[in-house]
């Protein structure tokens, strides 16, 4: 199981989320070059350990687990997998 970012994301790019990540699995970072071009930031489904810290920081309430993951934005899912491709 993974969680997910959302739409609510978008044009946001807080990177609370990435700060609290144990295993550093959230990207663009700040750091990165693609940061300022990126339009929201993207949890790697297979790095994520399902751990949940990400969650509560967001101040957008963007992250989900997959199984709470509102019907509306399932497409996420495979956004957030597509950018690690």
């Amino acid at each position: 199981m993974s969680y997910y970012i959302a739409e609510p994301c978008i044009g946001t790019k807080d990177t609370a989320c990435v700060e609290v990540c144990p295993v550093d699995c959230i990207h663009p970072t700040k750091d990165e070059e693609n940061f300022e071009a990126s339009k929201m930031l993207y949890i790697d489904p297979d790095t994520c350990i399902d751990c949940g810290a990400c969650e509560p920081v967001c101040p957008v309430t963007a992250i989900f687990p997959e199984e709470e993951l509102p019907e509306k934005w399932q497409e996420y899912i495979a956004i957030n997998t597509e950018y690690y491709a």
